[in-house]
């Protein structure tokens, strides 16, 4: 068997390139194979969503076959094929060629001579081995040159080789085990981005795989029964509770290598039910878990852990770049103003992002006027996000982030908690909780937050009286004529 891409093969058939409909032509007439190998890789190819040009059933009654058949070629990216029927012309190929040859001798000619090149093209050789394998192995290539049903990750993306080579040696995909990987981090530091990329990069080598996202808008219920049509594809699974669902999620998938990433976790139930323990799954499967606690990914037992940490400076420059200017360098007269911004992103990619977009065609008095503005306020599009993750705090661990922000960013831990244990708030407790959740870090023991965190602190403390300074429940230096 061979496979080539038509557009290279039969270059030469055609002077305009043919708008293309399929993504894979397989030859089915054989008779020894149509109803065993071919139909079963048929299914392979169909199962990883790749539009497979089938000539017995696609083509429409009553039409004439053989010049639909060469059309059918030329719609197609690739074309699988029996070398020896491409070679000789036999079969669907002589019966296409007699007609084509009636039309265009000449076009009949090139035809020709071009199939005879693609079948001697190195393909598939099965001598030895299983048959299942075999059939196994063509799919995900195709699947892996195709890039079929990748995820959008967008196109100005910066300093993502890095997140892949390392998230590349955790997951191991060589071991035959299971492997739970965690990434964290505060929002809008990338997690989603990194995951659908390292998805993309990997999942042509599984049986199946899903992504599990916006979690937050489905119940139990709905992601599990998503995982499983995700992975068996078409099959439909219907169960009435949760309980149900595990069992038979881990009685459908405990045989098929699968890749699973659960997108923004925030609760250990939605781990618990979904993606359970280790030996739910088939040995070779991997998880990946995004969140922004980590305390969750411990509690759970991942195999490994990663921080998806920010941009450096000049990885910073360079995706600002791509949104205030279009390009990788900025414009002469701007150059003077980039490190406010940079200063002020702390390489959090979301936040270059809105910046960029924002100041894009701006003038520079209107930048400067701009970066005034929003080292008081922080936009809503950043302020949105970040607070997710205060919205998910108890009371008392909501006060320490507030009073942290206002008044002991960079204080030592032990004076800070002697302070709020005065206040009952514990702090010793909700300090681990705000560092886990990545709202606080500790160094050299002293409190510290990314800059942008603590201008949402601001912000919410400013929205409690937005006219009156003085009704807010906390006031700091330079903040009572604000």
């Amino acid at each position: 068997m061979a496979s080539t891409s038509i557009q290279r093969a039969c270059s030469s058939s055609s002077a305009s390139i043919p708008r293309l409909k399929y993504d894979v032509f397989l030859s089915f007439r054989g008779e020894d194979t149509r109803e065993n190998f071919t139909d079963h890789l048929y299914t392979a190819l169909i199962e990883r969503g790749i539009h497979t040009f089938r000539d017995d059933e696609e083509i429409e009654r009553g039409s004439e076959i053989s010049p639909q058949l060469l059309k059918s070629i030329e719609e197609s990216r690739f074309c699988v094929v029996y070398p020896s029927d491409v070679r000789k012309q036999t079969g669907s190929f002589e019966e296409a060629f007699v007609n084509l040859e009636k039309q265009n001798k000449e076009k009949a000619k090139r035809w020709k001579n071009a199939l005879k090149q693609a079948s001697n093209i190195s393909g598939w050789h099965l001598e030895h081995g299983y048959e299942s394998m075999f059939i196994k192995k063509i799919a995900n290539d195709f699947r892996k040159q195709l890039n079929c049903n990748n995820l959008h990750v967008g196109e100005n993306i910066v300093g993502m080789d890095f997140h892949l080579d390392k998230l590349k040696s955790f997951i191991n995909i060589k071991l035959n085990e299971v492997r739970m990987i965690g990434i964290y981090g505060i929002g809008g530091i990338g997690k989603t981005t990194i995951a659908k990329a390292i998805c993309n990069s990997i999942s042509y080598q599984f049986d199946g795989w899903s992504f599990l996202e916006n979690i937050r808008d489905c119940d139990l219920l709905q992601l599990q029964q998503k995982l499983l049509n995700d992975i068996l594809k078409g099959r439909n699974m219907k169960f009435h509770n949760i309980d149900e669902g595990i069992n038979v999620i881990k009685d459908r998938l405990h045989s098929k290598r699968v890749l699973i990433v659960f997108d923004h976790v925030d609760n250990l139930c939605q781990l618990e039910y979904i993606v359970g323990k280790h030996d739910w799954f088939c040995p070779g499967s991997r998880i990946i878990i995004t969140t922004r606690d980590k305390h969750l990914l411990n509690v759970h037992g991942v195999d490994e852990t990663y921080e998806a940490k920010g941009l450096n400076y000049v990885e910073s420059i360079e995706l600002f770049n791509r949104y205030a200017f279009k390009q990788n360098v900025p414009k002469e007269d701007y150059k003077n103003l980039l490190d406010r911004v940079i200063g002020y992103a702390k390489g959090l990619p979301l936040a270059l992002k809105v910046l960029g977009v924002f100041l894009y065609s701006k003038i520079v008095p209107e930048w400067e006027s701009s970066l005034c503005k929003l080292e008081k306020r922080l936009p809503m599009q950043i302020q949105s996000v970040l607070k997710i993750s205060f919205d998910g705090l108890d009371d008392t661990e909501k006060e320490i982030f507030l009073d942290t922000s206002c008044f002991f960013k960079g204080k030592d831990k032990d004076f800070v908690s002697r302070i709020l244990d005065g206040c009952n708030f514990y702090a010793e407790s909700g300090i681990r909780v705000l560092v886990d959740k990545g709202l606080l870090t500790v160094s050299n023991n002293k409190l510290d937050m990314h800059d942008l965190l603590q201008h949402m602190g601001w912000e919410i403390v400013r929205e409690q009286c937005l006219k009156e300074p003085g009704r807010r429940s906390r006031l700091w230096e330079g903040e009572g004529s604000n």
